[in-house]
């Protein structure tokens, strides 16, 4: 499972992925989210654990949907999914 430090600087490299793709300075992109430009750096930079009140204000600013700013992240080494899918028991768990 990532820690949080991995979970949070891949959220900065996509965010900036992001930022970069539609040519937005980190000031552009904070005064659009209403945000300071320093919180969008250490965002980037995988040093902040965004609340979803700011992943919201982020991806309006960025006009794409908020799951927009999670795809492609994964896990490290692939994309699998960490929980179980409802039609999956743990060993040993309902028979």
């Amino acid at each position: 499972m990532p820690t949080g430090d991995d979970i949070k600087a891949r959220f900065g490299q996509r965010l900036r992925e992001l930022r970069q793709a539609q040519g937005l300075s980190q000031e552009q992109l904070a005064f659009l989210a209403g945000l300071h430009r320093t919180y969008v750096s250490s965002a980037e930079r995988g040093q902040r654990n965004v609340s979803l009140v700011n992943i919201e204000k982020l991806s309006r600013a960025l006009k794409v949907d908020m799951a927009d700013l999670f795809r492609g992240m994964g896990s490290r080494g692939g994309s699998r999914n960490y929980a179980p899918r409802l039609n999956e028991h743990p060993v040993g768990c309902l028979g």
